[in-house]
């Protein structure tokens, strides 16, 4: 279970030296510092929970539903709100913020975030099929899936087939990245590899359960 948890903003990549002078690939993360709004609790809401806002956002483009849940927690609106699961929330009060400096360099974090979108797709790009044969009668289908039906028992398409369709946007974690760098003053947080998601999309990093 998630023992901590944070908010940020996929910045782009680039690249560090570690001591050894290797070239490191990493992301680079803003993590602005994240105010609890309300705390989820076992025994009134069923599950332990953090929900976070960051940044700050002019309070007249908020709907009065989200106006009145930050008034109620006396908390400055923000971007957007996120909840956070955690294992144990009893140290976290309504108000208290956090930042990057949960995070240590070396540890290991899963990322979540929704990918990029790639729009329809046939099942080569999405699925990875080898396709039809260049040559040898085939006309005009070389991309095509080649044949999905049935006999006359069942006779249709099993559920589930792979076929072509909407690509990426999805909810997508890279789980085990390295900590290469948590800075606080500067509010960036460097992690080895990929992440999931384009540039300035909200990332959420959390310790790794399979680390």
């Amino acid at each position: 279970m998630t023992e901590k948890a944070i908010v940020g903003k996929k910045m782009g990549m680039t690249h560090v030296w570690d001591e050894s002078q290797r070239v490191t690939p990493v992301t680079v993360l803003k993590v602005s510092p994240c105010r609890v709004v309300q705390v989820k609790r076992p025994e009134g809401d069923g599950y332990s929970a953090l929900q976070v806002t960051w940044g700050s956002r002019d309070p007249e483009k908020l709907n009065k539903p989200e106006l009145g849940h930050f008034e109620r927690s006396e908390v400055k609106p923000g971007d957007s709100l996120v909840e956070l699961r955690l294992e144990d929330v009893s140290e976290y009060e309504i108000g208290q913020e956090f930042g990057v400096e949960i995070l240590e360099a070396g540890e290991k974090v899963d990322v979540t975030a929704v990918s990029k979108g790639k729009g329809f797709a046939g099942v080569m790009k999405r699925h990875g099929f080898k396709g039809q044969g260049a040559s040898h009668g085939v006309h005009k289908a070389h991309r095509k899936p080649g044949a999905v039906g049935q006999c006359a028992t069942p006779s249709r398409v099993f559920q589930g087939k792979k076929l072509p369709g909407r690509m990426g946007a999805d909810k997508v974690t890279t789980l085990n990245l390295r900590v290469v760098e948590a800075d606080a003053e500067r509010e960036l947080l460097l992690v080895k590899g990929s992440v999931p998601g384009p540039r300035g999309g909200v990332v959420v990093i959390r310790d790794a359960v399979k680390a």
